[in-house]
Order: C-alpha cells, then structure tokens, then sequence
C-alpha cells in the first residue's frame, strides 16, 4: 500500500482512486514555523489549505485547489516520557514508522487500526481505529495536540490547556487548523495472542455478545453469498512470543489474502456471476492459525489489493440487526459482492465528532475493488446503516450531510461553534467540510 503522489500536471489522487484534485500550490514544510508562514501567505493570497498524509481517505476530506501542506518533512518522535507514559511524535510520521520506533524503545500504542500506512495526523482526523472491548481508538489515545490555525498561530490543546479545543481536535476534520504534534499515551510493550478461525455466520451472530464479552479484541469478516465467516481474537499473552513463520506469513499473508485474493477480485469483476462460487471457495481458504507477537504485528496486516471502501458505526447493541438486514439486501437484491463485509467494535469516548462519541459502537464496513462499480451496493448499505442512526466513518464514502450529523452527534453544534471561532474565514474550508459541516 503505497503513499499518495502528484500525477501529471500537478494532480493530487487519493489512494483509492477515487478524488482528485489540483492544488493553486504545495508545500513541504521542515518546520512548524514554514507550516505557520504558509499558512499566514495562503491568507494573504487568498487561498484554501488542506494538509494530506497518505490520501488513504476515500472521501475528498483532504483535497483542494488552494495550498496543499504535504507533511513528510515533520516526521519522529520528538520526546518520549517515561514518567508520564507519553511519547510525543511529529504529525506527519506514519504510523508504520511510529510502531517500530516505539518497540524498539520497549513501547506499544494499546490499540490500533488493521493497517499502518496512515499518517498519524490523517488517521487521528478522520477517526481511524481498530477493534476493542474497552481500548478506543488511536485519537482515544491521545493526551495532547499542538496544532497550527488560520491565522497562522500555534495552538497546544490538552484535557488541561484549552480543553474545548481537545474535545473536538482530536478528531478534527482537518476542520480546525493543521495538526503539527501529538502525544500518545503508550504502555509497555506487550504481547497479544491471536486466534483466527473460520465460524458459521449465524454462530457468530448468535454469541456475538458474548465473543465481544470474552475477548479484548474481537472481529469478524463476513463472505457474502456464504454463511462463513473468518474471526479474529486478540488476547494479552504472557508468552512465550511465537510469532507467525515467515513462510506461513508469506502464503498465507501474501499469497492467499493478497495475490489469489487479487486473482479472484479480477475474475470476479470480469465475470460477476463467478462470484458466489468465488466467495464460497475464498472463505474456505484460510485454515484455523494461533499466533503471540507485539500488538503492532498482531492488529496490522498488508493491505494490496485496492478498493473502495464504505463504513458505518451503529449503537453496539444494533450490530446483529444491522448484519441480518444488510444480508437480506444482498441475498434479494442480485448484487455480486467479491469482498468480505468486516465488522469491528469500540468503546464509548469523549470526542465530539468520533464516530463513537457518547456510545458503544460497532462498525460494519462494505468494500469494493477498484474499479467496480460501487454506488447501488453502498447505497443500499447506507440506507441500512442509516436506519440504525449509524454515523459514517469521516473518511469513507458516504452521502450525509451537515443535516443528518445534527442529529446523530449530540455535540455537533460544539464542533461547529468552536469551527467559528478558530477558522471564521473557512481558511480551511472544502466541498467536503462544506456538505459535513455546513457553510
């Protein structure tokens, strides 16, 4: 999974393939200072600023025909404290970066997301996460922000110092000015089993209380077309470390779940009515597997074959409901679903705009590959989703609005205030930001 780059011409496209967009101007700034300076001759050209990290984002958050900040200059830790248990990292280093950097030092984030190609300035701001019973997500780990607003001021927020400002920065949108630090609560590097197996899906829907009861980490991707799915169980371990073998990893890892699964994804969009018997034989692929490893090796694997991906956190206790409706749709409606339907959960948190704001949530994301046309099915699913009061996730595609978030975050008119008051001139303003949050 590669990083976003310039095409010809100028032209900035997204990961997914799905946005494009060609920037006044970029800039690469090695300071929070030259982030500031080019922030402040924006303003005074008259221009819009969007920050990108590695444009994995579906969604057009990031685009801009304005100033584009490219952040890869701002990148390390700038401070580890082991009293405090934080370490404070420049917001342009992936994250692939930061959870090397942290093991090396005897370190983990508690919880992550399934990928790590991420900046953590861009994961942070749409609201990236993993799954947990009581660990949140990566800005649920956060315990301070430093970020640069309109005017070109420097701007450090904690639950101490402008605490209105990180409720809602930590998941900001790129909304609220562009985020230069943060720290991270970590912990001592540990070990986490995992348990993959394959399960009936009326099984897992049927215990599904009481397998995200028992485990710390627990999801699932459903087949569609198929009743199996194949689950994933992560545990604290205290050992020994055993590791999955290179030479499972690259079959398994690569062969099966990238390059046949790659294979069949092309067949299946060749031939759509392949694709049932595609599911059938793809979701008997991978055996059982038992494996201890750090938390980062554990929560994060490749991610090669590209798609376009659709996500909705509904209430937690909706997620059973949700997953029967959403079958029903596919089973009645003659759509060819090729990829896995992946379902994850997440505590309740403090953050205004988190897609887990003030419940416990479950997420249920849809995917298609790249190139397939995607709108009936993502349609449908949001009609479903939407149903259940679900909240999309910020940077997946989705159709809402600034109407429909008033009603599904009950602090979406903080966000919005505290939009007002850092960014009146919508200095960072875009298409995007205009349909999510209004004028």
């Amino acid at each position: 999974m590669s990083s976003t780059a310039s095409g010809r011409n100028g032209t900035w496209r997204n990961w997914g393939g799905t946005v494009a967009a060609r920037p006044a101007r970029e800039v690469t700034p090695a300071s929070v200072e030259e982030l500031a300076a080019a922030i402040r001759r924006a303003g005074e050209d008259g221009l819009k600023v969007k920050a990108v990290g590695s444009g994995h984002s579906f969604t057009s958050i990031a685009a801009t025909d304005g100033v584009l900040i490219r952040p890869q200059l701002l990148t390390g830790i700038r401070d580890i404290d082991r009293e405090a248990m934080t370490v404070t990292v420049e917001a342009g280093t992936p994250l692939k970066r930061l959870n090397a950097a942290l093991a090396r030092e005897g370190l983990s984030l508690t919880n992550m997301g399934d990928i790590m190609e991420q900046t953590v300035s861009g994961a942070i701001s749409t609201g990236t996460h993993g799954t947990g019973r009581e660990s949140g997500s990566i800005a649920a780990q956060i315990k301070a922000l430093e970020l640069v607003t309109a005017d070109g001021s420097v701007l450090t927020c904690s639950e101490k110092e402008n605490p209105e400002v990180f409720a809602a920065a930590r998941t900001g949108l790129g909304a609220l000015g562009v985020v230069t630090a943060i720290t991270f609560a970590v912990e001592p590097v540990f070990l986490l089993s995992a348990r993959e197996e394959p399960m009936p899906l009326d099984k897992v829907l049927a215990d599904f209380d009481e397998l995200w009861a028992e485990n710390e980490h627990f999801e699932f991707y459903w087949f569609p077309h198929t009743g199996s799915t194949n689950t994933k169980r992560n545990n604290r371990s205290a050992g020994p470390e055993k590791p999955v073998s290179q030479l499972r990893g690259l079959f398994e890892d690569e062969f099966l779940s990238n390059g046949v699964f790659q294979v069949a994804q092309w067949v299946g969009r060749a031939a759509p009515a392949t694709i049932p018997t595609i599911a059938r034989v793809s979701s008997k692929a991978l055996s059982a597997r038992t494996y201890t490893d750090i938390p980062y090796k554990v929560f994060t694997s490749p991610r090669r074959v590209r798609f376009v991906e659709m996500e909705y956190a509904v209430p937690r206790e909706a997620v059973v409901e949700t997953l029967l409706e959403l079958k029903v749709m596919i089973d009645r409606s003659g759509l060819r679903v090729s990829f896995p339907v992946e379902v994850r959960t997440a505590p309740a948190d403090d953050i205004t705009l988190s897609t887990a704001s003030g419940r416990d949530s479950a997420y249920i994301a849809v995917h298609m590959v790249k190139g397939t046309p995607y709108q009936r099915y993502f349609s449908a699913a949001e009609h479903i989703f939407t149903a259940h009061e679900g909240r999309p996730h910020w940077g997946k595609v989705h159709t809402r609005d600034a109407e429909y978030f008033a009603q599904v975050y009950p602090r979406f008119g903080e966000f919005t205030a505290l939009r007002d008051r850092l960014d009146p001139d919508r200095r960072f303003q875009n298409d995007y930001l205009r349909r999510v949050l209004g004028a």
